[in-house]
């Protein structure tokens, strides 16, 4: 295995090596090459050594490492952008789905390819929840990420909190409602930003047609079941989704027609080494978790012998 981390943290992939190395792992079983992508990553993408790529990161550059690994008809899997959205059901005990909707927007400050940023709540119910985030959503604790008491850190890089305050203030300009959030955080010298939850914007906008990246979440009231799984399917996105529900049928019936490669039911990122988890659409391909995560690492083959 070659693991090539992102440009801007380095330090948790060079700490698992060590990690292996000490438990008795060979060396050279697992390694880490660090540095920036167009140099090092591009390097290792076209070495003739590599076998097998699996890339996980945005879909621009999963398009890219697509096309190379493709000239020299290397087997690819990608985990790539996503947008998922969240859906509310009339139905739904309110003050359980609002912890998995906190959990799905802000988890690892938002910079999470199967994060909820994208709120769908059935127009019954959509005062009432967006009045339960306006009171909940500004006690998350906000801090140092070594502080086990964190829920929300800071930003990976400060080009990342720069485009979520592009984000925030392109639904400003287009009239979107700031339910709470909104700005920055001076913390530690670090790249913080308020979770925030923004209401009253259109579909089309980019703000809700995009990946952020953050902490935001962007709300939507619907009318019926099929508004729901028509909202939630606009997007070029189909990493994961959720769904609210107290009815089991429902549940079962939306997941169904849901475009993503993972569906929970009242609650949020759940995961098991069992249960495999992966894109569809821009989102990518291939399947991590599970069985179907092995058949990406290997080939068949077959031996015919004659007993003549």
């Amino acid at each position: 295995v070659v693991h090539k981390p992102a440009d801007e943290t380095p330090l948790s992939a060079l700490y698992m090596a060590r990690l292996l190395q000490e438990a008795g792992v060979p060396d050279g079983v697992v390694n880490v090459v660090t540095g920036s992508g167009p140099v090092a990553g591009e390097a290792l993408l076209r070495h003739r050594g590599v076998d097998k790529v699996a890339f996980t990161g945005s879909t621009a550059i999963g398009r890219h490492v697509a096309s190379v690994a493709g000239e020299a008809l290397k087997p690819v899997t990608m985990e790539l952008g996503g947008n998922a959205a969240h859906i509310v059901f009339e139905d739904a005990d309110l003050e359980k789905a609002v912890g998995a909707v906190i959990k799905g927007f802000v988890f690892n400050t938002g910079q999470f390819c199967m994060g909820g940023p994208r709120l769908l709540v059935a127009r019954s119910v959509y005062p009432t929840l967006l009045g339960i985030l306006a009171e909940a959503v500004p006690g998350v604790p906000v801090g140092d990420p070594r502080d086990p008491a964190t829920v929300v850190g800071p930003m990976a890089a400060e080009k990342h909190l720069k485009k979520v305050e592009e984000y925030v203030a392109l639904a400003r300009k287009e009239g979107a409602r700031i339910v709470c959030g909104g700005e920055r955080l001076d913390l530690d010298g670090g790249y913080y930003y308020k979770p925030t939850v923004i209401a009253d914007l259109a579909n089309d906008s980019r703000v809700v047609q995009e990946e952020i990246f953050g902490p935001v979440l962007t709300v939507q009231p619907f009318d019926d079941e099929d508004e729901a799984v028509a909202l939630a399917n606009s997007t070029p996105y189909g990493l994961a989704s959720g769904v609210q529900t107290g009815n089991l049928a429902r549940a079962h019936r939306v997941a169904g027609r849901l475009q993503a490669g993972i569906v929970w039911v009242n609650d949020w990122a759940m995961l098991d080494p069992a249960v495999p988890f992966g894109g569809v659409k821009d989102s990518g391909y291939g399947r991590e978790y599970g069985p179907e995560a092995l058949a990406g690492y290997t080939k068949v083959k077959s031996v015919v012998v004659s007993l003549d």
